[in-house]
């Protein structure tokens, strides 16, 4: 479960990552952006502005404006960011209050866990029948307190993106795509595609559900096969050790592919958000006309030796 957990947010860093420059991809205005500082004479290779530390901590400063994808993306680095720029300063000691109450707890909580096995082990290989046990409710407390720091992170950036230029009636394809990369289905929910949502919760729910079937029957053919080979101990099952290594990498191999199942329809998730919210601008009528007129083509070069062409034009409009 962890490596799946670690996936999924390696997989949201680099799709952020990917959204930051929340360019038009249907708008002409999205290939004539200069990126050049009035004066430069160097060319700047527009890659390089993805991400800009100048405009991160110009925009927190309130020097200048900044974009909402490089804003998610400092924030993520450096926690506050965001509610900076929105200027709501008494959030900060909230979120660094909470993260750091469950990373705390969360650390004290596992090295507590560690003594007591510690102490189980020494007591265990003094006596084999010891009363010493294993106190698995540090562990639990450790992992709640890590979780409630997460959650205290996630919700960060999800207040962020809420709040951003707040009261803009304008559809800004930045927050549907940050907002699909913290919630599935939630940039579909603003761009009013409500329709999605059953596809997107389905195939994540579908895909999570083979790779824990998948990841299951793994773990227990690999038990298998360990038992089987295992020379200090007797295996007398119905399972041959050949044939428990068969099954434990076919269904290792499902395991992954459910992963890489998961992580597809997540990113689909992220992409459909962001192109349909730029998509939102597109002006659509029903006036759709096909006209047909008289062509006249001259030669490309004039000293061509080619007559002039005359034909028929189709004119689609709409």
């Amino acid at each position: 479960m962890r490596k799946l957990l670690l996936g999924i947010l390696v997989t949201a860093l680099f799709a952020a990552m990917f959204s930051l420059p929340s360019r038009a991809q249907f708008r002409t205005e999205a290939f004539s952006q200069n990126y050049q500082n009035p004066g430069d004479t160097i060319q700047v290779d527009t890659t390089d502005r993805l991400f800009s530390f100048a405009e991160y901590f110009g925009g927190v400063r309130h020097k200048r404006d900044a974009r909402i994808g490089v804003l998610f993306a400092g924030s993520m680095i450096f926690p506050g960011g965001q509610q900076m720029y929105n200027r709501q300063y008494w959030k900060l000691p909230v979120i660094y209050g909470g993260i750091g109450a469950g990373l705390g707890l969360g650390f004290y909580y596992k090295s507590q866990y560690n003594k007591s096995v510690a102490a189980y082990d020494a007591a265990y290989a003094l006596d084999p029948e010891t009363t010493v046990t294993i106190d698995s409710r540090l562990k639990t407390i450790s992992t709640l307190s890590f979780v409630g720091a997460g959650l205290v992170y996630w919700g960060m950036l999800m207040d962020g993106t809420i709040n951003y230029k707040k009261g803009d009636p304008t559809q800004h394809p930045g927050r549907a795509t940050i907002y699909s990369l913290l919630l599935p289905g939630l940039g579909q929910i603003y761009n009013q595609e409500y329709w999605k949502i059953p596809i997107y919760w389905g195939g994540l729910a579908a895909c999570y559900n083979y790779y824990r079937l998948n990841r299951t029957n793994y773990e227990r053919y690999r038990w298998i096969y360990n038992a089987a080979t295992d020379e200090d101990t007797v295996y007398d099952g119905p399972i041959s050790a050949e044939a428990a290594l068969y099954y434990r990498n076919i269904f290792r191999r499902y395991r992954d592919w459910s992963t890489v199942a998961m992580i597809i329809v997540y990113l689909l998730n992220v992409i459909d958000a962001d192109v349909f919210s730029y998509m939102m601008d597109f002006q659509v009528t029903d006036d759709l006309a096909l006209k047909v007129e008289p062509s006249f083509t001259l030669p490309q070069n004039q000293y061509a030796f080619q007559p002039a062409s005359v034909g028929l034009g189709l004119k689609l409009k709409f």
